[in-house]
């Protein structure tokens, strides 16, 4: 049976990820490009689908999905073959939703305090500690995730999981938050590995993105700073 599927995504937010995940799961569905930078997702129509007024989202035949963390996981049951996620292993799938968790929670968050440190900040000199902050912070997690590395290719060691396409996601941002990235040559090696997957070239191609470090390719403006 055909599950009926709609994303909402803006070019190279975090909805990259679970864009990703789609694609890998090689199950049909639609997009719904969202522009965050007019303001699309305050309007009424998108807040009756998403109250939290943030992407990604995606419509599912059970309603409206949230959270990357929630949906890459419900788009790897649903293609059970294509093992986006070690069901069957107990403590690889609790190592991967850690994982997950931490890009979620901490990743995301660091450099949030940057585009977005209004939602915490209420004058100027606390906006501009954090945002001096951003760098730091998102080294030394990304320290934390280049030993992760250190078992394999992949989050998991040899096999792909949706943790993969989540860590893609933030590791285009490094040097955006003006990052270090000199010590994290794992992290970058796994960011041009995810780019030699097709799944990968063909949601880059699709949201009209660049290659990771590669302006010369972009066919698009990224706005990873509105949505979180």
């Amino acid at each position: 049976m055909t599950v009926s599927l709609t994303l909402y995504y803006a070019p190279g937010a975090c909805s990259i990820a679970s864009h990703i995940a789609l694609q890998e799961a090689q199950i049909p569905f639609d997009v719904k490009s969202v522009a965050l930078g007019a303001g699309e997702q305050r309007s009424p129509d998108f807040l009756a689908l998403n109250p939290k007024g943030r992407i990604p989202l995606l419509i599912t035949p059970f309603g409206p999905l949230t959270e990357n963390p929630a949906i890459l996981e419900y788009v790897a049951s649903l293609a059970p073959e294509g093992q986006l996620a070690p069901v069957e292993d107990i403590a690889k799938l609790a190592q991967m939703r850690e994982f997950n968790a931490f890009l979620s929670a901490t990743v995301h968050v660091a450099h949030a305090h940057g585009p977005r440190g209004g939602r915490w900040a209420k004058t100027e000199s606390a906006l501009q500690d954090m945002k001096a902050q951003v760098a730091d912070n998102m080294l030394s997690a990304f320290e934390l995730i280049e030993q992760t590395l250190q078992s394999g290719p992949w989050v998991l060691g040899k096999d792909f999981s949706i943790a993969d396409a989540y860590l893609y996601t933030f590791a285009r941002w490094l040097e955006m938050d003006r990052v270090d990235t000199r010590g994290l040559k794992r992290v970058l090696a796994h960011r041009t590995r995810m780019e030699q997957r097709p799944a990968v070239q063909a949601v880059l191609a699709a949201e009209g993105i660049a290659y990771s470090g590669d302006g010369a390719r972009k066919a698009g403006s990224e706005q990873p700073s509105l949505n979180r």
